[in-house]
């Protein structure tokens, strides 16, 4: 049988924001933190150095902001 809005009853959306923000926390410590270094201990050095040149281009070819920045 599906879950739907009748069959639990109606709850307040802030309840339903904090339970999902909660889930959200915890699937992302699951699979985060281990996720890049599992994917760069499956490539080849090779591999490795591409996208490591790769990123250093876009870095540098990225153009300085001259906006301010936001402060708190």
């Amino acid at each position: 049988m599906p879950i739907t809005a009748s069959s639990i009853g109606i709850m307040k959306h802030e309840i339903i924001s904090r339970v999902m923000r909660e889930f959200g926390r915890r699937g992302g410590k699951v699979g985060g933190p281990k996720g890049g270094r599992a994917r760069m201990a499956a490539l080849t050095p090779e591999e490795r150095s591409a996208l490591a040149r790769k990123a250093a281009r876009a870095r540098w070819r990225r153009k300085p902001t001259t906006r301010k920045r936001k402060t708190a």
